[in-house]
């Protein structure tokens, strides 16, 4: 194409400088169709072309649009197919836990079977038959052990003698032993051992399920296995019971009985200090009366006691003013006070400390506990008896020491105040009686 524009140009120069005007307009003219016709001719491809260019977008859009859809299709298909496979997983996930939780079932059955001498065959290909032979035999195993039956065995007694005879099994949970002279509920001994428990009352229990008869009464030992044996009940005396308390128990006891014997003295001393207040004031009235100060003196010098010292203090005043008199009463009432409360502090002191005692008792039994559970747990109940006892024991003695004490140091206490009353009574009597004929 540029060729021939070229060549064109050269040919139009070559005119216009050789030929004449009529061949230059004829060239020109010639020269000018020929450049119309290309024109035309290139308009015509550009209109082709993008008739072309138009067609192949549309087919390009048409196909983007397709592939468009395409991957949109297998956008979608490609979710379900992963929610799919999740669901799978998860289902897969949950067969594995249902699986596993099956089998620990059947070992877990298959233990608790094998002390009743009943082996569970375990097939792990077939779990539902496993299920279906332990739900079989466990229902059969609770038939029998809910039931009472007899069965021929042997016994131990206290003293450690075994006894053959029949034993009546109470499903699992209790048994009885019949022999020729010995019957009663068992006990387990150790080891699926049984021994006679104490309680002469289960014999006639046993006699009559022995001979399948339903008894009035039934007295029965439950116990949960037969491996544990089961410890006979201890008598304990009041020097165990003391005892367990620890030293703290003893340190209250040994105070309770110290003060108990301060208060059989106080008693001992306050009794007969009463009883001589009446019969001393009598006799000194009826010597005053009748041989006058000097003789009553004489007398009240050979009488012993509180009435006898204050009497002897109101004698020797007679002669001064009355007030005079009575402040030497009421100094003489006042001196034998000391002798009278005597032991009264000590009593009531005891009687305070005693429950201060037993709460540290109760602080040191519960730490000693919590120490135990620290170091061993909780599994075993006899670990912890001896905090416990030290706790419990020693608030107990507390209580018992300080309860009487209180409530008889509170009375020795009224009987002293009365016996001083009282003394101080004979003293205004005699000054009274004396004031009449003087």
């Amino acid at each position: 194409m540029m060729k021939r524009i070229v060549a064109a140009l050269l040919i139009a120069t070559a005119v216009l400088f050789g030929a004449g005007d009529g061949e230059l307009q004829h060239a020109y003219a010639k020269e000018f169709a020929f450049l119309k016709a290309q024109k035309e001719m290139l308009k015509q491809r550009l209109d082709h072309v993008k008739q072309e260019s138009k067609a192949k977008i549309a087919r390009a859009k048409k196909e983007i649009e397709t592939l468009q859809a395409t991957v949109l299709a297998k956008t979608q298909e490609a979710d379900r197919l992963g929610d799919q496979l999740f669901e799978a997983q998860r289902n897969a996930q949950a067969i594995s836990d249902d699986t596993a939780m099956i089998a620990s079932v059947a070992l877990q059955g298959d233990s608790l079977l094998k002390p009743y001498g009943i082996a569970l065959k375990i097939n792990k290909n077939d779990y539902p038959a496993t299920l279906k032979m332990l739900f079989n035999e466990t229902l059969a195993l609770a038939d029998e052990l809910s039931s009472v039956h007899s069965a021929k065995g042997s016994f131990y007694l206290k003293d450690g003698t075994q006894k053959q005879g029949t034993l009546v099994h109470v499903g699992n949970i209790a048994v009885y032993g019949v022999a020729a002279d010995a019957a009663g509920a068992l006990v387990p001994a150790g080891g699926g051992k049984l021994k006679l428990w104490d309680a002469p009352e289960a014999a006639e229990t046993a006699k009559k399920l022995a001979k399948k008869q339903l008894p009035a009464q039934l007295h029965i030992f439950i116990f949960e296995n037969r491996t544990k044996a089961v410890a006979d009940k201890e008598e304990k005396t009041v020097l165990d019971v003391i005892d367990s308390g620890g030293i703290i128990g003893w340190v209250i006891v040994g105070l309770g009985a110290f003060a108990m014997l301060l208060v059989v003295l106080r008693a001992l001393f306050l009794s007969s200090a009463g009883s001589s207040t009446e019969r001393v004031m009598n006799e000194t009235l009826d010597v005053l009366q009748k041989k006058g100060v000097d003789a009553t003196l004489e007398f009240l010098k050979s009488r012993k006691g509180a009435a006898a010292r204050v009497l002897k203090a109101t004698v020797r005043n007679l002669g001064r003013d009355r007030e005079h008199v009575e402040d030497v009463v009421m100094e003489a009432v006042m001196h034998e006070s000391e002798r009278l409360d005597r032991f009264g502090s000590t009593i009531m002191v005891v009687a305070a400390v005693a429950p201060l005692l037993g709460l540290l008792g109760t602080v040191t039994g519960m730490i000693a506990t919590f120490d135990i559970i620290t170091e061993f747990g909780t599994g075993d109940p006899k670990l912890l008896s001896g905090g416990i006892s030290i706790a419990l024991v020693t608030t107990e003695l507390g209580l018992i020491v300080a309860i009487p004490l209180l409530l008889l140091g509170n009375l020795l206490n009224g009987w002293a105040e009365k016996i001083k009353d009282g003394m101080e009574r004979a003293a205004l009597h005699i000054i009274n009686e004396y004031s009449k004929t003087h």
